[in-house]
Formats: structure tokens, sequence, C-alpha cells
């Protein structure tokens, strides 16, 4: 990693963890530190939003400090995510829809999903790429 890719990286990272972070606050502080106040759920959800917005620039910023060979790949990657989300986000309704699954799905499953076709695609692309 270049020194100029080295700021944004570290940039992304923070933002990433600050996002994680409040996708927690959101998740267990209804529960666990404000007893279900409704005020308080609405300023964690905008404090999560407005966190995951910082996020989605700053990924911005590191892929454009990218060389094109590196923007090619994460662009593959982010494609491939993309349409694999979106056939296994519809035909995971569906089959609980018919009733084919014996648990109900979660949004938790999909972003699995997603992570792990991300990261798998991404490896592939950069071992074709070398």
């Amino acid at each position: 990693m270049t020194s100029i890719q080295a700021r944004p990286t570290t940039s992304l990272a923070i933002w990433t963890g600050g996002w994680v972070l409040a996708t927690a606050l959101l998740s267990f502080g209804p529960r666990f530190l404000w007893h279900y106040s409704e005020a308080a759920t609405l300023v964690a959800l905008a404090l999560q939003v407005a966190v995951g917005i910082g996020m989605l620039f700053s990924l911005r910023q590191q892929v454009r400090s990218l060389d094109e060979l590196q923007q090619k790949i994460q662009l593959e990657a982010a494609a491939t995510t993309l349409a694999i989300g979106l056939i296994f986000a519809g035909s995971y309704q569906m089959l609980q829809d018919v009733r084919l699954l014996g648990f109900t799905p979660t949004i938790s499953h999909l972003m699995i999903v997603l992570a792990i076709t991300y990261m798998v695609t991404l490896l592939m692309a950069r071992r074709r790429y070398q």
C-alpha cells in the first residue's frame, strides 16, 4: 500500500468501525440502555445513518485512491455482490412466502451473504489479475 492509499484506507477503517458501533448502539440500545424510548431510538437511528453516509464518502475516496487495476477489481466485486444480493434476497423471501423455510428471514442473513460474496469475488479477481 502506498502512502497515497494509506490515509483513505485508514479513514475508511475508522468510519467502518464507527458504523459498526452505531449499528450496535441502535440494535442493543433500546433494550439495554434506554428501555425502549422512542426519542432515544430515533437519535440512535439518525446517528447510524449519518455515520453510514460518512462511511460511504470515505469508501468513495478510498476507491479513488487506487490504481486503475485495483479500481476494476473493486468494481467487479461490487457488481457481483449487488447481483448476488438481489438474487438471494428475492429468492429468500419467496421461500418464506411459500413456507419452505422453517424460520423467518432476517436482514443479517443477507448481510452475511453480501460480505462473503464480496470477499470471495475480491480474492478471485485479484488472483485472476496477478
